[in-house]
């Protein structure tokens, strides 16, 4: 993508000026400004002879195949833990590049215009802008941003009109329009030390990924781009989504202060590790923790995760173009048990659907609105003999370790009905197969659809424990899809109506003696432990990375003096007065 070069600014010709965002991936930067405009392909109108047509279709086939090459190339030198979290988004894009509409759409309008390449690729991004554009679904509209990426680079990519090369960004801080989730791994690899975005959402797929890279981020600071240049000297803190621009002597000297009570506070988080998650009235708190790959397993081990609340297993079918084999599965179900040492380890459920990027042809991918579509506990029960692969490997795995089985998108007892009946058959075939498989594996439903938290006595018999998935609750629960920028106020899980489905829910497990965890992104958040705490939750799963700040929480929390305070928390009435209880619980 293009970006400005406004003119250097020395420190010290152009003011101080103090601008805030949202605060989306925490931690302090000091840098450059690096400013880059939003991508607009503004290409005049030209026609080409019709001589020329196929040297234009050529010119298009090789930048197409370039982007191919550079999706590629990131995509290889992506690795571990990393290659999980951003692979899917590079694959979103790989399967953009490939997208027959696009391309015969390209080709059609360079022969019948005849258009020049370029200008065929702004018609038909308007055209299928019209279409996005027309859609009533949050989910798909904001799909035409990673349209506009794709075609961007496509374009960037056509002969004579390569953008010279980007370098020199280390020690750099991007200030941008957006910042796309498959980019983000690429930044931090060229030295970017902060984003500052002036749309998003602190809970879009690229805020998670950049919290998971330890990148600061801060996101929705409408001013940004008018008001800072390249050059500029930044000082960004993620925490409070707080940006000074050429930063004075005293601005330094607070950000060398908070540099240092950063660092202590990362020493002090250190000695946790091996520490008790016990409240101050001597409650235990399970802090357990969310992996979906073996380096997260190690982390949860070495920072005293109490077992794996939830491992993902989507990402064994994505970036492939064929299913995982029975065995392939079993091994990676049975190293995970392996990790734990013993502790529990919950295998979630293929969880995939249209809104994932798929090469097996395992999900259709042309939904009307893929996130109330086929999907979770739905897609498996629709695919038999893919549920039934993965049941055996987990059922195979559980003779490793204390393994639980998790479903996803749970919404009425015949789902569980249907998937205990699949496990009592296979852990039968199994056994007769000469498997060993564990004596009693655990089955637990997945809280995310709205319907299943409301009905839940309908079917909590047939489950024994149960995971609140609070990222897909709220946004079913308020009708607000998290990834769109224009609904980022209202898409919060400091809404009313999510505390008291919540407090339901706890308060419904524990009647029935359950184990009752959060797994969503609020169970990571340290500064919402304590109303976890007041609503009855005695067990979180976090991503490894924030477990420690959540056991520090859990430490200075009083447990008695919250849950007394709990009937105030569900009496308020908006966001502000959930956010003045969390203040004065702060206070106190």
């Amino acid at each position: 993508m293009p970006r400005a070069r406004a003119g250097l600014a020395p420190t010290g010709l152009r003011p101080v000026q103090l601008l805030s965002g949202h605060g989306a991936a925490r931690g302090t930067a000091l840098g450059r400004a690096r400013v880059r405009l939003p991508h607009k392909l503004e290409v005049a109108e030209q026609r080409v002879a019709p001589t020329q047509v196929e040297a234009e279709l050529d010119r298009l086939h090789r930048a197409i195949e370039s982007a191919r090459a550079e999706m590629h190339d990131l995509r290889q030198r992506l690795q571990g833990a990393l290659e999980q979290a951003a692979g899917e988004f590079l694959d979103l894009h790989a399967l953009l590049l490939d997208d027959p509409e696009l391309l015969y759409g390209l080709d059609e309008l360079i022969r019948s215009g005849p258009y020049s390449a370029g200008y065929a690729l702004r018609l038909q991004r308007d055209r299928l802008a019209k279409v996005f554009d027309g859609m009533d679904d949050a989910y798909l509209k904001s799909r035409m941003d990673d349209l506009d990426h794709v075609i961007g680079r496509i374009h960037a990519f056509l002969p004579g009109n390569q953008p010279p090369a980007v370098k020199g960004m280390a020690g750099e801080i991007l200030v941008c329009d957006t910042v796309a989730p498959s980019e983000m791994a690429q930044l931090q690899a060229q030295g970017v030390v902060a984003i500052v975005s002036a749309a998003g959402s602190a809970l879009s797929h690229s805020a998670i990924l950049a919290r998971s890279l330890h990148l600061p981020l801060i996101v929705n600071a409408p001013h940004v781009l008018s008001r800072i240049v390249d050059g500029d000297v930044l000082i960004v803190d993620g925490s409070d989504g707080s940006i000074t621009v050429n930063p004075q002597a005293d601005n330094l000297r607070d950000y060398r202060i908070r540099l240092k009570e950063h660092a202590r506070e990362q020493r002090e988080l250190g000695r946790l590790r091996s520490k008790p998650s016990r409240t101050r009235d001597q409650v235990d708190i399970a802090l357990m923790a969310n992996a979906e790959s073996l380096e997260d397993v190690t982390q949860a081990h070495a920072f005293g995760a109490q077992g794996l609340g939830l491992y993902r297993t989507e990402f064994l079918f994505l970036q492939r173009n064929e299913l995982p084999s029975e065995d392939e599965q079993f091994q990676t179900y049975r190293d995970a048990a392996l990790g734990m040492s013993g502790r529990p380890v919950t295998i979630r459920t293929l969880d995939l659907g249209a809104d994932k990027a798929d090469r097996t042809g395992l999900v259709l991918g042309n939904e009307e609105n893929p996130a109330l579509g086929l999907r979770g506990v739905r897609l498996s029960l629709a695919r038999p003999k893919v549920a039934d692969t993965q049941l055996r490997a987990i059922l195979r795995a559980s003779a490793y370790g204390k393994l639980r089985v998790l479903v996803p998108m749970v919404s009425s007892r015949d789902e569980l009905l249907a998937v205990r009946r699949r496990m009592s058959r296979l852990t039968a075939e199994l056994r007769t197969q000469g498997h060993e498989v564990a004596e009693h594996v655990p089955l637990g439903a997945m809280i995310e659809v709205p319907a299943a938290a409301i009905a839940l006595e309908t079917f909590i018999d047939q489950v024994e424990f149960l995971s609140i998935g609070t990222n897909d609750l709220v946004q079913y629960l308020l009708a607000a899809d998290r990834n769109n920028e224009a609904l980022g106020e209202l898409y919060s899980p400091l809404h009313p109506a999510v505390l008291r489905l919540l407090s339901m829910v706890i308060e419904t497990g524990q009647r029935h003696r359950l184990p009752v965890a959060v797994c969503g992104e609020i169970a990571g958040d340290a500064r919402l432990t304590p109303l976890l705490l007041a609503l009855g939750l005695t067990e979180f799963s976090l991503h490894p990375g924030t477990l420690l700040e959540v056991r520090r929480a859990v430490r200075e929390a009083d447990l008695g003096a919250l849950r007394a305070r709990a009937g105030k928390l569900l009496a308020a009435r908006d966001r502000r007065g959930i956010e003045r209880w969390l203040a004065l619980t702060a206070n106190a």
